[in-house]
């Protein structure tokens, strides 16, 4: 059957409204909080031959630009000769999958009238996956946790217990993990069922005809943005903490006909510990940042991503090749898109945003009953994963948004799910005065948090911080957002990484950093200050001392500010 163009575009619409419900459904069965809450996940529809078709706007950039290259190795591994109907495959290997160990991705193949018509993939980031945790700890991949390769899950529809059981047995969380996993194959069921649907409405016998439109339709679009920008290249480059020494991002972007290149020749080397990125994951964020810049609206699929091209030298940091620890790739990687605009931003000034906060300002606290002195018999060993952000930075014509994760664009979890999760007590969690860099457009802001644990608890916590000594930096005279501190709450200094011991009665006070300003101070309106001193997002100290508000003025705000009322 022939359809129309209009037919199509109504097809892709609804395809995209599969993937959306697949992706909804992880949310909703899934174990772990950093799906349900955080929306740590990913979900698409690929045709047979492994091209991603569509996928969900609930996800992770990381996940889903990384997944795109999933699903090729996935047909590679179990052989099409061995693809059968009512089969589910795993795996959690970082360079066949999403980047790290804690992310495992899921394929179901679909068949229509016993003709394989195409896969569903879904990705998920589980909070154990065994070794010595999630954190930068770790000095070969091997100490990261247990490595599932490409297999089946189901065979023909009967899951292999055995793999089960291994998982089960490597795991401190085993109950959530297994969970997870079901949640996941449940997800690309949910898509398989929509998808049949559909095809039948339509009266599809294969997704050829819908494919072919999808991608030719996309990968024009692409190519007519890129091929209307100016055919030149320039080089950008950042400096963040990295572990134990600094670490350096450079970039060297080329426009040419039908592609942009982005190559990361002289970034630095392999970390000894595991923050290194593997390369499908340097792609992703690399793709995420100028598809962002270049062609926003166009959808995500294997057509639209193809004219980004990103290379790397081998055993550079972002190009970790096995066995590299890279359980933090994300810490690294989510700086990636802040580098590319750094090069960007010469070739096509005015267009995008100062630095932000960058990575994710995650921590995981392992909890346990105290050893110092008798534990209640209430005490109990967990594992508490929380999602945070600091800043973004601020936007040419915009402010920064406060406490927003850029480049990930996962939830900020909410105190109330942190704390059902274990016996963990979050005191604090707030918008952080001030940490906003100060221009024109002024940087978002980060966020205080203040954790402990319940009576009876010490813990280790992981920690996942960058931005401590290399703030976010202003762009077009835009000021620096604040940096990230992390000490307890009797004043001992900690690390911005890894895994350090709180004993009883103890906290954690931490302050996330703030995204840059862009453009100069002096060209901000002063109607905009006075309205961030009235929200409380600036101090009345700043407002004088950095913005040059008045006095008579920031009397006037702080009255109004009194009687409840806004600017």
């Amino acid at each position: 059957m022939t359809h129309s163009n209009v037919a199509y575009q109504v097809m892709w619409n609804r395809l995209i409204s599969v993937v959306e419900e697949q992706a909804q459904a992880l949310v909703r069965t899934a174990f772990s909080t950093s799906v349900r809450e955080a929306g740590d996940l990913s979900a698409g529809v690929y045709d047979p031959d492994g091209q991603m078709l569509a996928q969900a706007v609930t996800g992770t950039p990381g996940h889903v630009n990384a997944m795109a290259d999933a699903v090729a190795h996935f047909i590679r591994r179990i052989g099409r000769d061995n693809i059968f109907e009512g089969d589910v495959y795993i795996t959690n290997d970082p360079w066949e999958g999403t980047g790290h160990l804690h992310d495992f991705t899921m394929v179901t193949p679909s068949f229509h009238r016993e003709t394989l018509v195409g896969f569903f993939a879904c990705t998920a980031h589980i909070v154990d996956i065994g070794g010595r945790g999630f954190g930068a700890d770790a000095a070969s991949i091997y100490e990261e946790g247990l490595q599932v390769p490409i297999m089946k899950f189901a065979d023909r529809g009967k899951v292999d217990e055995t793999l089960v059981r291994i998982v089960r047995g490597n795991v401190r969380e085993p109950q959530q993990l297994i969970g997870d996993l079901y949640a996941l194959a449940t997800s690309n069921e949910i898509g398989h069922r929509r998808l049949i649907e559909m095809m039948e409405e339509f009266g599809l016998d294969d997704l050829k005809g819908i494919a072919a439109f999808i991608l030719d339709n996309s990968r024009r679009a692409t190519l007519e943005r890129i091929n209307a920008l100016p055919r030149t290249s320039a080089s950008g480059e950042m400096t963040i903490d990295g572990f134990d020494t600094p670490i350096t991002l450079k970039v060297k972007l080329s426009i040419e006909q039908d592609r942009i290149l982005s190559d990361f020749t002289g970034t630095s080397g392999l970390d000894k510990k595991g923050i290194n990125v593997p390369l499908v994951y340097t792609k992703a964020y690399a793709c995420y940042a100028l598809k962002c810049a270049i062609a926003p609206e166009i959808p995500n699929n294997a057509a639209s991503l193809a004219p980004f091209e990103i290379t790397a030298p081998v055993d550079c940091i972002v190009n970790a090749v096995h066995p590299a620890p890279v359980a933090l790739r994300h810490i690294i990687g989510h700086f990636i898109p802040d580098t590319v605009y750094n090069a960007l931003d010469k070739i096509l000034p005015d267009l995008v945003p100062a630095e932000g906060a960058g990575c994710l300002c995650n921590f995981q606290v392992s909890l346990r009953p105290r050893t110092d002195a008798p534990a209640p018999e209430s005490a109990v060993r967990s594992e508490v994963l929380t999602f945070n952000s600091g800043g973004a930075g601020a936007r040419p014509e915009y402010d920064g948004l406060n406490a927003t994760a850029f480049p990930s664009g996962v939830m900020t979890m909410p105190i109330e799910a942190t704390e059902h999760a274990g016996p963990v007590i979050i005191w604090r969690k707030e918008l952080r005065p001030d940490s906003g860099g100060a221009g024109k457009q002024r940087g978002g802001l980060g966020q205080y948090m203040e954790v402990g644990a319940r009576i009876g608890h010490e813990f280790d916590i992981q920690a996942m911080f960058d931005r401590v000594d290399h703030p976010a930096q202003g762009r077009r005279g835009g000021q620096n957002g604040a940096p990230t501190t992390i000490a307890q709450d009797d004043g001992t200094a900690m690390n911005g990484k890894g895994k350090q011991f709180v004993a009883h009665g103890r906290r954690v006070v931490m302050a996330f950093p703030g995204g840059a300003g862009y453009g100069v101070v002096a060209d901000r309106d002063p109607e905009q200050v006075k309205r961030d001193l009235a929200r409380g997002y600036i101090s009345p100290e700043v407002a004088a001392r950095v913005y040059g508000l008045g006095a008579e003025d920031i009397a006037a705000v702080q009255e109004l500010v009194a009687r409840g009322e806004d600017i």
